[in-house]
């Protein structure tokens, strides 16, 4: 059977020249036609998952990221794509490109089967079929066995219709089936990293977590479940050894919700030598100090809390059962080793105020983490915050098929305070990075941490921001003789060297030996920053030259399909 899977745009971006489409074009809030956010544009890791279990059982299967295509480009590729099954990945955010989607797929493919899943899909999926008719099927929750059996019964021939975890049309009604039981034994399933290279890995499934924003259980289950120690350093070293992989993102909800489990694959990342940089997102309530310590010399580099607000009252009200002094207690821990540690902060919840905004404020600047990112409450489907404000009468499910939006923003607080918050949450987003370590502290982390090259790195880095070249570059060396798993972020501190030095042409021979290596964020902006400053000309323009000098854990991921939306060449081997 031949199985296409698909990651949609957010709706239909007009190419450069065109006008916005009136029905099913960016909304008219919208400042840019597409998207740039590097999380949407990533394809979902459950496609490939799915991929992964078809690819096993001997299918041909094509998964194309389309998530910022002009429409014009969609249609083409959908057009010369045959297809027996297209399945696409249903977020809020892309859920008026999911139908625009479908609509074409049945115009060019009418006799395709088309199936939408994902987590919107999941919380709304009779609003969905009701939408759009040309979707034949829902797949509801974790959707690996559910699409498995449609992929069996549409290759024998037999009825799609009945299947548990399934929603689908009958005449003019729409039927649910029975809930299907989640998988078990999550080691049964095809890893997608054995047909896939990715930056992104999944060890677990669920969270251990009631917060009433997220939509996790939906698509989990109440119970997080585990992939074995095994398991998941098989798919580390696949990722690694096999795909040359050099940095990773585990993406579990909780990464750290077993302790035992946590501590098992950092002592098996470092028995199979397994030399990578990665960053996990978790609680503070699940991290401690031997917990860190062996995530740090594991590789380990970034550490994402979802931290949310500093007042207890908005923590007890969005069920975020972790008290502000735990944070400011972990984040100084994982300060002493060196990680980088990121806040994501929310504001808006049910009961805020200036005062319980301030109490975030407070934390913040208490705890000292490296990066702050703030958002405004977004409501989804599936979710407990959803539920209670369909309850209030606030809106109802067809919000999302009648209103263009992306994303569900709504303030929940005191409404005379919003204007004011909303100045005070401006001045966080024009300061990703709120802290960075110093010259002590670098070497405090490196006394504790001698065998570790991230550690030298990071000295160099302080050094070199303080103006202190020559103290810098030999800790450079050191961690490239270390094996430094990104030699482009150490050859990007040797360019910050030599331009202190004067010598320009020594730090664009390091840049380019940098870029060749890995084409990271702070390599290019730093290339653009020598090669501009030299075009005015250079020493004799009288401007400063001022490159950025930083080792700091940078998703910016290879451009290539079906990882992010890179243009397709299609091919007779494509399908």
């Amino acid at each position: 059977m031949r199985i296409v899977l698909l990651h949609a745009p957010p709706w239909k971006i007009p190419a450069a020249g065109e006008a916005r489409d009136p029905a099913d074009g960016p909304p008219a809030s919208h400042p840019k036609p597409g998207v740039d956010d590097a999380d949407f544009c990533t394809i979902p890791y459950g496609l490939l998952s799915l991929a992964a279990q078809a690819l096993r059982a001997g299918h041909k299967v094509a998964v194309f990221n389309l998530s910022a295509f002009p429409w014009r480009d969609v249609d083409l590729l959908i057009r010369n794509v045959p297809g027996d099954l297209f399945g696409i990945s249903c977020l809020t955010a892309n859920r008026r490109g999911v139908t625009a989607l479908a609509r074409l797929i049945r115009e060019a493919h009418p006799k395709a089967h088309i199936v939408v899943g994902g987590p919107h899909a999941t919380a709304l999926p009779k609003e969905l079929l009701a939408r759009c008719p040309a979707i034949d099927m829902i797949v509801m929750g974790e959707g690996e066995a559910t699409f498995m059996d449609l992929v069996g019964r549409l290759a024998g021939g037999e009825p799609a219709r009945g299947m548990a975890g399934a929603a689908w049309r009958n005449g003019e009604a729409i039927e649910i089936g029975p809930a299907r039981p989640r998988v078990d034994d999550l080691d049964s399933l095809a890893s997608p990293l054995d047909y896939f290279q990715s930056h992104i890995v999944l060890t677990s499934r669920g969270c251990p977590g009631q917060c009433t924003f997220c939509d996790s259980k939906t698509m989990w289950g109440r119970r997080v479940r585990f992939h074995s120690v095994g398991y998941v350093l098989d798919m580390l070293q696949k990722a690694v050894l096999g795909h040359g992989r050099r940095f990773l993102c585990v993406k579990d909800d909780t990464f750290t919700a077993n302790r035992k489990r946590a501590l098992a694959i950092c002592r098996g990342i470092l028995e199979r030598k397994l030399n990578f940089i990665w960053s996990c997102d978790t609680r503070a309530d699940s991290l401690d100090e031997e917990l860190l310590h062996a995530m740090r010399l594991a590789g380990c580099r970034m550490l994402s809390l979802g931290v949310e607000s500093g007042s207890p009252e908005i923590l007890k009200n969005i069920k975020k059962n972790i008290a502000p002094e735990r944070v400011t207690e972990v984040t100084q821990a994982a300060k002493k080793f060196g990680f980088q540690v990121r806040f994501y902060m929310m504001w808006g919840n049910r009961g805020e105020t200036l005062a319980t905004f301030q109490q975030s404020v407070d934390l913040i600047h208490a705890a000292q983490p490296n990066q702050v990112i703030f958002t405004l409450l977004s409501v989804y489907p599936g979710t407990e915050e959803f539920d209670l404000l369909r309850q209030e009468g606030v809106f109802t499910n067809d919000v999302f098929s009648t209103k263009d939006f992306m994303t569900l923003k709504c303030f929940l607080g005191r409404s005379a305070d919003m204007d004011e918050m909303q100045k005070r949450v401006r001045q966080f987003e024009n300061h990703l990075d709120f802290w960075d370590y110093g010259v002590e502290e670098c070497r405090g982390i490196l006394e504790r941490l001698p065998n570790l090259h991230e550690a030298h790195m990071d000295l160099a880095g302080a050094y070199c921001r303080t103006g202190k070249p020559d103290l810098a570059e030999p800790h450079v060396h050191r961690a490239l003789q270390m094996g430094y798993p990104l030699p482009g972020l150490a050859f990007n501190y040797l360019a910050c060297i030599a331009a202190g030095k004067g010598d320009f042409d020594g730090a664009k021979a390091h840049l380019a030996r940098a870029e060749r290596s890995y084409p990271h964020g702070v390599v290019l902006r730093n290339k653009r920053l020598l090669e501009d400053w030299l075009a005015l000309g250079g020493p004799n323009s009288r401007q400063p030259l001022t490159l950025i000098a930083h080792n700091h854990f940078e998703t910016v991921w290879l451009q290539q399909q079906p990882e992010k939306p890179v243009p397709v060449r299609l091919s007779p081997q494509t399908l």
